[in-house]
């Protein structure tokens, strides 16, 4: 690949100038996007402020040298001759790693001259002289939208991987791509997952069970006994109202609900309805009402025992120890534990949600939703995965659209696309009151249901479970909950991310999870003293569990009573309502 120095000259002006022009589209970009920037800037200020002049230079100086670097290594390799990479993804990043990026000297080039202006870029971000952090963190998250949508892995012309495909097919893949392309749009939505491996009912959310309750709100289903004694107290499970409930019940390997009903309990569940205009004037109190605390009622009547073991996971978290506080501030002992499976009480850190959550927004959505109206389902969906767009949007992109390929089948894929609307009253003040003003730590500041909730006096036995790499509720902020509940605590640390962490079956026992008796107050202290447990913190949950189950008893084979007779088979058609 021998160049002359003219050529040299002129390939790194070019490079230059199209790293300057890169950098003034990306700037161009945060003023058109950024709200949080408006909030806080003065009303005068024409645009998004510059780094310090001295720190824009020096960092435009290391592009240019880098840039510099990369081209000399490149022009002096000799035909078929391979080099040592100047620059390399992220770990995790796999947009580059097939060969046709490193086999080819001009689209290694390609791909290493973009890393070096993707750093860049996040350096600009990083020194933006915004001293407001929930601003701060949505430049960054705006800077990293930029960075991945200008990924050459995402045009035809400069991915090598769709140049093979088309020439290895024929140009099949092309016409493939198209199609998948045309699909696509005619279900509003990018596919992740082979949509026809699944069906509810089917495949998934198969446990055996039976709907003995419903109201506007919630379906509320009881699991058949697998063992001929269960545990006196049952179990209570209060999934996230954002999503379908069978992320606690996927296949039979992987389905939590079915191997706590193995482990010798009687299992309830909420299956929360989608929202339609029929449901559009509900708002937090309604989902408290509705739904934890109208089961437990329900629970208790079916199984005559008064203080059912809980479990809430993410927001069906948040919402059910707010039911907790409600029903303690009346004076009821509502019951006999609590487990929060990736819960934030606590909203300091909301995880990079919390970045998207302003002033400015949170009225918005009250001014068009906050008194009635409906939260759309894919809305949010499409939110959540801008938190990890190469992996979540990009990827489908590149692998449906330039390769012509179908994506493979994956439950826990075909559930992240199965959106939920949300009532807008709801949605609308828990932005406010959790993620802008964090209410919910305050004892006494919010009132529900007409009592002032205190956190402190939900004082019953807890294990919270966080997991390490969760980017929705941060596991330091998971613990926070430990100082917040008035009870006895148990906190253990999955591995993994916010799903892929809470569901870790134990039939297939990977991954591991940390423990420690220490009561640290700080996250990091506790975490010091924590070791570390192979395989799936299911195994050690159940045995805390049954430690509150109470004594053995013949398990019951009719669902329901004389009040709440069988309305239907689980999963149920709530569950099964789409957007």
């Amino acid at each position: 690949m021998s160049v002359t120095p003219e050529q040299s000259a002129e390939a790194l002006q070019g490079m230059f100038k199209f790293g300057q022009s890169m950098a003034a589209n990306f700037f161009d970009f945060l003023n058109t996007q950024s709200t949080a920037f408006q909030q806080i800037a003065p009303t005068s200020a024409p645009s998004l402020p510059l780094p310090e002049a001295q720190q824009l230079v020096e960092l435009q100086k290391e592009l240019a040298e880098s840039h510099a670097r990369l081209w000399a290594g490149m022009a002096q390799l000799k035909p078929g001759e391979a080099a040592e990479p100047m620059v390399r993804p992220q770990p995790g990043d796999r947009r580059f790693t097939a060969p046709e990026w490193s086999s080819s000297p001009v689209f290694d080039y390609i791909r290493q001259a973009y890393l070096l202006n993707a750093d860049y870029l996040a350096k600009v971000a990083e020194a933006l002289p915004v001293a407001d952090g929930r601003a701060k963190a949505r430049m960054q998250y705006l800077t990293r939208q930029y960075i991945d949508a200008m990924a050459p892995s995402n045009f035809a012309a400069t991915n090598p991987e769709f140049i093979q495909a088309a020439l290895d097919s024929k140009g099949e893949s092309i016409t493939q791509g198209i199609r998948n392309l045309i699909g696509d749009m005619e279900k509003g939505r990018i596919s992740m997952t082979d949509d026809s491996a699944f069906e509810i009912g089917r495949n998934l959310a198969t446990t055996p069970g039976s709907v003995i309750y419903e109201n506007e709100l919630i379906q509320l289903i009881q699991y058949a006994p697998t063992t001929e004694q269960v545990y006196k107290t049952p179990l209570l499970i209060v999934p996230p109202c954002i999503n379908k409930y069978y992320i606690m019940d996927l296949q039979p390997a992987n389905s939590l609900v079915r191997f706590v009903v193995e482990q010798g309990f009687t299992v309830f569940l909420v299956s929360w309805k989608n929202a339609t205009e029929s449901e559009a004037r509900f708002g937090w109190d309604d989902y408290l009402e509705k739904g934890p605390i109208a089961a437990l009622q329900v629970v208790r009547d079916v199984t005559k025992v008064a203080k059912p073991n809980v479990l809430g996971f993410c927001v069906g978290g948040t919402i059910l120890s707010s039911a907790l506080a409600v029903l303690r501030g009346k004076g009821e002992d509502p019951a006999e534990s609590l487990t929060l499976m990736t819960t934030l009480l606590d909203f300091s850190d909301g995880g990079e949600i919390a970045c998207l959550v302003d002033e400015a927004s949170v009225a918005a959505r009250e001014a068009s939703i906050g008194r009635g109206g409906v939260f759309s389902g894919r809305e949010l969906a499409q939110v959540f995965s801008s938190l990890r767009a190469n992996d979540l949007i990009w990827q489908y992109v590149v692998g449906n659209y330039l390769k012509g390929k179908t994506p493979e089948a994956f439950d826990l894929l075909y559930w992240n696309s199965d959106s939920t609307n949300l009532a807008g009253p709801f949605i609308a003040w828990y932005l406010r009151n959790m993620y802008l003003e964090n209410n919910l730590r305050v004892p006494g500041k919010l009132e529900m249901l007409g009592v002032k909730v205190d956190l402190g006096k939900v004082d019953l036995p807890a294990y919270l479970l966080a997991t390490r790499e969760d980017h929705i509720v941060p596991w330091t902020s998971a613990y926070l909950v430990r100082g917040l509940l008035g009870g006895e605590t148990t906190f253990v640390l999955g591995a993994s991310g916010h799903i892929a962490g809470a569901i870790n079956p134990a039939s297939k026992n990977r991954r591991s999870y940390w423990i420690s008796d220490s009561g640290a107050s700080v996250p990091d202290e506790w975490l010091a003293t924590a070791t570390e447990q192979k395989g799936s913190w299911w195994v050690h949950w159940a045995e805390w569990l049954k430690q509150r189950g109470g004594e053995m008893v013949p398990a019951r084979n009719k669902p329901g009573n004389a009040k709440y007779k069988v309305l239907e088979a689980a999963p149920g058609r709530y569950v099964k309502e789409t957007v």
